[in-house]
């Protein structure tokens, strides 16, 4: 157990990828509290990993709730080891039409989140002496996507967010971001990511345990800060 009795936040952590990478960090050990505005999926999920395990509520991208949230984390477990945010939103709009309150909804979720998170639990993080953030980037940020501009600018953003981070958190706290293409998940529809897979070397996209290997890998990696590690099968080469 690579990860054992570290104590990790996932925030976005009630379902899809979030309580992947929680189920995974859980395996190695860890013990975990996942934060997302739906408190009681969040719960539910904290009460299925067969570790110790909280869910929060909380809207991230708003100043209070981040900091009360981790306060509340660090209050319950004596300390923090690892923050992986991951909470995020996509959503597709033409440049055009894209609204004001669309632009702020995206960047404030996406960026604005992780911002606030990160600067919540730095304290803690730089404290335990090996601290660990791992952010959530995109190919989006690494891509031009034109319906999806104000994404990519938001996941771009993370990018910068990260490497600056990584600096300014030296060195007792590494921070890395992930940025991944196309995950699909059983439920989805086979034709979801034709163009993907098409484009892609690998010929196919990405699974949600393609994803939890990078997070436990960037969490327990002491020697790798700064650095944007790109899950997209070589989609971004294309």
């Amino acid at each position: 157990m690579r990860l054992k009795n570290k104590v990790a936040i996932v925030t976005g952590g009630a379902r899809g990828i979030g309580a992947g990478i929680a189920r995974c960090l859980a395996a190695e050990g860890a013990r975990l509290a996942l934060i997302d505005l739906d408190g009681p999926e969040a719960q539910a999920t904290a009460a299925s990993l067969g570790v110790e395990a909280i869910g929060l509520a909380a809207d991230v991208s708003q100043e209070t709730q981040a900091s009360a949230a981790v306060e509340r984390v660090i209050d319950h477990f004596g300390g923090l080891d690892i923050l992986v945010n991951n909470a995020g939103m996509f959503f597709p709009a033409k440049f055009e039409e894209l609204t004001e309150e669309q632009w702020d909804t995206i960047l404030d979720t996406n960026l604005k989140s992780q911002f606030l998170c990160s600067q919540a639990a730095a304290p803690m993080l730089r404290r335990s002496g090996h601290g660990r953030i791992v952010n959530f980037a995109s190919l989006g940020g690494l891509l031009a996507w034109p319906a999806y501009t104000h994404y990519c600018v938001s996941k771009a953003g993370v990018i910068m967010l990260t490497r600056c981070l990584a600096r300014a958190l030296a060195p007792e706290i590494t921070v890395n971001a992930i940025a991944p293409g196309t995950i699909s998940f059983p439920e989805d529809s086979p034709d979801i990511a034709g163009d993907f897979i098409r484009r892609a070397p690998l010929r196919r996209t990405g699974t949600p345990e393609d994803i939890d290997d990078a997070v436990v890998f960037l969490a327990q990696s002491p020697f790798i800060t700064g650095q944007v590690i790109v899950v997209d099968g070589g989609r971004s080469l294309a």
